[in-house]
């Protein structure tokens, strides 16, 4: 059985698709391709179809990720399939409870830097869209400083899954 990880933002074209882009490679590194299954949407459906941003493009690109992708608005009726939806910051975190229809889908939904032991109490990860280039470094620096400490925790929840 496949374990599915959503990663969800704003328009889907920006955060949340170098958080799938970035924490894929993790997953591919450790081996576990075949096993984690690895999304992005937004929560807005204005940007659905749409390519990636270009600044989001080119920073992944320059640093040796993937960046294929087409943008699509997140849906309350995929939580049964998704076994852990990452929002990128509180809005998106309240935006996914609001639309978990019972506990244990809200249960589900975590806030991508709360797997980073050094971001302390700033667990936002800020929208680049209206900044430069800098930002969306800033932004792929966040996302990369929280995808091990995730990837520990899908591990864990694979292990427990193991008979």
């Amino acid at each position: 059985m496949t374990y599915r990880v959503c990663f969800v933002c704003t328009g889907n074209t920006c955060r949340s698709p170098m958080a799938e882009h970035v924490f894929r490679r993790h997953v591919e590194e450790a081996g576990l391709g075949g096993l984690v299954v690895v999304e992005s949407a937004g929560t807005g459906v204005w940007r659905e179809g749409e390519d990636a941003n270009p600044r989001t493009v080119s920073v992944l690109e320059e640093n040796g990720y993937d960046s294929a992708h087409t943008a699509r608005q997140f849906r309350a009726s995929w939580f049964p399939a998704i076994d852990l939806v990452i929002a990128l910051d509180e809005g998106h975190l309240r935006e996914l409870h609001r639309l978990a229809r019972t506990p244990e889908e809200a249960a589900r939904v975590r806030l991508l830097r709360s797997y980073d032991p050094a971001a302390g109490e700033a667990l936002d990860v800020p929208d680049p869209y209206s900044g430069g280039r800098e930002e969306y470094e800033e932004c792929l620096e966040m996302v990369e400083a929280s995808s091990g400490g995730l990837l520990a925790a899908v591990r864990l929840e694979l292990e427990d899954r193991t008979p």
